[in-house]
């Protein structure tokens, strides 16, 4: 099934300039319609059809001799270094209230196939980052499951070991997820896309975010041990991170995501599951310990009169050669998301963090054996993983953007996105009647 557009004669020249053959089939209006190839747009050509969209999963446990990922749909012609996602996965291992289990591990990204000569080629990507702390073996299982994991529910799912579960089950996966968005990352910088997370909150301490570029605000994220925006605030975090951790507790927290940059266009109305706010609340929901997402103004939305919430609609000429195509809005309280779609301001999204489940002073609990009551198992565990999780949070909004990216200007090659990001301006500005 082919997909029929609408465009100008001038628009006709610059897309066989670009490689695309097309089938004039009459006129309408004065303009001339086409017939494209349905890898143009690779959701064309039959309900539930995919087509090469970009995509990972993610394999190994948390002991385990290595965490995989396999990230298939990935343009070819991009230039990849590992460093940068090495320099993710030690940021990762960072951050204030951290367990044991970091100082033992020394994470590096290997990259087994999908690339030649440092660029990928079209092929699936697979990565690799091995555990240092291998045993998985040598573990026996847990007793007693612990509350706020998934032990119990899975070990009853599965009708197995709770071991077989939480080694899975573990955020340590998330190092796998990391390879993936800095994949992603290594994409978008080539569209002038940036992603950038930072913590808001830390238990009952919000830290406000400071106004400012996002270069001035990744210098403040680097000089605070708790990867907020305000490193004056540092002191007193730690001093509750300390207090916790001597009760034998747990924090959580809030982080906030922004992504710059993002043109018009990404994602879609016309199915739920096109819609770029659902994929990406699902990509951050799905990250362990996560609870809760709001996308722009989020949950206060719910509490304003329409008059306060809906962002007004202005036109600033000096702006039209931008991917903003000229439209500014003096709030952002949808968080560059309307009707599913990106519309060219910041995209924000917000996510909460749940306390670490395991505690060192362990909640009642049932020894499976015998049903009796009994205090929770304990492995070594965190007292606080929301900076953490805050670079976990980045990572798969990059990956998400990249996916939307590649589904709306395809995905063979670098070359052919770029051509399209390129036309596509072109296209929206006449459309406009510039």
């Amino acid at each position: 099934m082919r997909g029929v557009g609408i465009v100008g004669s001038s628009t006709l020249g610059r897309l066989a300039h670009h490689g695309r053959s097309m089938t004039r089939s009459g006129g309408l209006n004065g303009k001339t319609r086409f017939l494209q190839d349905e890898s143009l747009y690779p959701h064309f050509g039959g309900l539930g059809r995919i087509g090469n969209m970009l995509h990972y999963h993610t394999a190994g446990e948390s002991h385990g001799k290595a965490l995989v990922t396999l990230v298939d749909g990935f343009p070819a012609g991009v230039e990849i270094r590992e460093e940068p996602i090495d320099a993710e996965l030690r940021r990762r291992q960072k951050g204030y209230g951290r367990g044991g289990r970091q100082q033992l591990e020394s994470d590096h990204i290997e990259i087994l196939s999908g690339l030649w000569h440092g660029t990928t080629i079209g092929s699936p990507i697979a990565l690799l980052v091995r555990n240092n702390d291998y045993k998985i073996e040598r573990m026996d299982d847990l007793t007693c499951p612990r509350p706020g994991h998934g032990d119990l529910n899975g070990s009853i799912k599965y009708l197995g070991s709770i071991r077989g579960v939480l080694e899975r089950a573990s955020a340590r996966e998330t190092t796998a997820r990391i390879g993936a968005g800095g994949l992603a990352k290594q994409l978008l910088a080539h569209f002038g896309i940036e992603v950038f997370a930072y913590v808001t909150a830390i238990g009952p301490i919000d830290v406000a975010p400071r106004p400012g570029k996002l270069e001035q605000q990744r210098l403040l994220r680097d000089q605070s041990e708790l990867y907020t925006l305000d490193p004056s605030q540092d002191a007193r975090i730690k001093t509750l991170v300390d207090h916790t951790r001597e009760q034998g507790d747990t924090l959580g927290g809030l982080i906030e995501v922004r992504a710059e940059g993002v043109p018009f266009g990404l994602g879609s109305h016309t199915q739920w599951d096109r819609k770029l706010s659902g994929r990406l609340a699902q990509a951050v929901m799905s990250i362990q310990a996560i609870k809760g997402v709001e996308i722009g103004l989020g949950f206060q939305a719910a509490r304003r009169p329409g008059s306060e919430v809906h962002d007004p609609i202005r036109y600033d000429p000096a702006l039209v050669d931008t991917t903003s195509l000229g439209f500014v809005r003096p709030t952002n309280h949808a968080g560059g998301l309307e009707a599913g779609m990106s519309n060219s301001q910041p995209i924000v999204l917000r996510a909460a963090m749940k306390p670490i489940n395991t505690l060192a002073q362990p909640l009642e609990s049932v020894r499976l054996e015998t049903k009796q009551p009994e205090s929770a198992s304990y492995e070594r565990s965190d007292v606080c993983a929301v900076s953490a999780a805050s670079c976990v949070v980045e990572n798969v909004v990059a990956f998400e953007i990249a996916r939307a990216m590649v589904d709306k200007f395809g995905g063979d090659s670098l070359a052919e996105m770029l051509a399209r990001w390129k036309l596509f301006h072109e296209m929206a500005r006449e459309h406009l009647g510039r």
